[in-house]
């Protein structure tokens, strides 16, 4: 009677006592992940997964040496994405996000502390790299009310007490998102408070073997459902009243069946609503014979972000030239990008040079020609030469990043927008396109 039980509770009864990613192979296992959906897609395709355990040591490494390289005591995080690469522990992460009620500390020495919700401390129990729990992080006011500044001031006793045991005399503590209350409470305990996110982007940027092997499999399953997204939409639109947030939400179930988390915006838009960009997805009708433009955003499996755009033409007639050369200059666009990409490329270099829009275009062209991913959009950022600003991207290209190379355009006044965008990784010698989704035939002419 008790090993059926036992055997209920198995994600897969097939396996032993964890899956090929080393998580527990139970039911009713704390830490959210993937499903048997994805990984029945991923054995399918031939993909390799990612070892947590390596993973999530690796990325602790990676925090303890920035802050031996800064000579900082240690880094203390409240954004919950900071918090998720140091721990791949979540709580509630969009609530978390603007009801800052969680906090990681990771010392000089290594010790990592984690303020938790004081009614879910077993959601970080899965990770041997947390060493001590803790709670009493919220000090944001609908919480703290007016006196936000006290709860504050017991929360930085705390980052005391253990910065004294495992940092000594060092008083450089590097801090991401805090609060007012929050940093003045800290300044007045003897802190010397420095840039937490120049630390945590720079760290994030280089991406470890299994991050990389999580993000290929991340990818696989947005593509998926992107795959799940388009076929909807060409067998539904021609039969009439689809809208644009019908379309959208397959993108969100089948990111969701596969174990992924979020979309971070609602960047779909059909017909003359892609231009402007970004006008979110709503409730208009799209109809047949019009293009359908969107930008994932998708955190997905893993907590992995996958950032790709796609345009497609649906429908049975022809689409204009217009939108045809516009498709083909896009791609133009993003690959003469992209063929730059190699370890020690200055980004000065990336946005003074490489394929030029057309005048038509560059009014509503798009914020950046390139962009850093991981847990979400991340630094490196890459504009336009016109957003160019002296000292604030003088860095080079690293092997291990994975940058977005994007491309919208949009003719000014026009009736529609080609939105494309892939995700790429940066070798040793050059780059590999992670995203293997094909563009629409339709409007790229072939």
């Amino acid at each position: 009677m008790t090993d059926h039980y036992r055997d209920r509770r198995k994600i897969d009864p097939s396996r032993g006592a964890t899956l090929g990613d080393g998580t527990p192979n139970d039911n009713d296992r704390v830490e959210i992940g993937p499903t048997q959906l994805a990984f029945r897609e991923w054995e399918a395709a031939g993909l390799t997964l990612p070892n947590l355990s390596a993973m999530r040591e690796d990325r602790w490494r990676r925090l303890v040496r920035a802050l031996a390289d800064r000579d900082y005591g240690g880094i203390l995080m409240f954004d919950p994405l900071n918090i998720r690469y140091a721990t791949d522990t979540t709580n509630m992460q969009l609530w978390n996000a603007h009801n800052p009620f969680r906090a990681c500390l990771v010392c000089a020495d290594g010790h990592m502390v984690v303020w938790e919700y004081k009614n879910s401390p077993f959601l970080v129990d899965f990770n041997p790299l947390v060493k001590e729990l803790r709670s009493g992080a919220s000090f944001f006011y609908a919480v703290s009310g007016d006196l936000g500044d006290r709860d504050a001031h017991a929360f930085a006793g705390q980052v005391d007490e253990v910065m004294r045991a495992h940092a000594g005399a060092n008083r450089r503590l590097a801090v991401d998102k805090i609060q007012i209350h929050g940093l003045r409470a800290l300044e007045r305990a003897g802190f010397q408070v420095m840039e937490g996110e120049e630390l945590t982007e720079r760290t994030r940027a280089i991406k470890g073997a299994d991050e990389i092997l999580a993000m290929r499999c991340a990818h696989h399953a947005c593509e998926s459902a992107i795959a799940e997204m388009e076929d909807f939409t060409r067998t539904n639109v021609p039969k009439g009243g689809v809208s644009e947030d019908d379309i959208w939400a397959e993108l969100h179930k089948g990111n969701i069946r596969r174990g992924g988390e979020w979309i971070e915006t609602r960047l779909l838009a059909s017909g003359p609503r892609t231009n402007p960009w970004f006008q979110e997805c709503g409730p208009r009708i799209v109809q047949n014979n019009e293009i359908v433009a969107f930008d994932t955003d998708l955190i997905g499996s893993y907590g992995i972000c996958i950032d790709i755009s796609r345009t497609w033409w649906v429908g049975d007639a022809k689409p204009a030239n217009a939108m045809i050369s516009a498709m083909n200059h896009a791609l133009d666009h993003i690959r003469d990008h992209q063929a730059r990409l190699k370890p020690g490329v200055p980004i000065r270099e990336l946005v003074l040079e490489g394929h030029q829009l057309e005048d038509q275009y560059w009014a509503q062209k798009y914020s950046c020609k390139m962009h850093g991913v991981g847990l979400c959009d991340e630094w490196p950022y890459v504009p336009y030469p016109d957003n160019w600003a002296e000292g604030a991207f003088d860095h080079v290209i690293e092997e291990g990043m994975v940058i977005c190379v994007e491309a919208l355009v949009s003719p000014e006044g026009g009736d529609f927008s080609i939105k494309i965008e892939d995700q790429v990784l940066v070798t040793a010698d050059g780059c590999e396109n992670l995203t293997r989704y094909p563009f629409d035939p339709a409007l790229t002419g072939a």
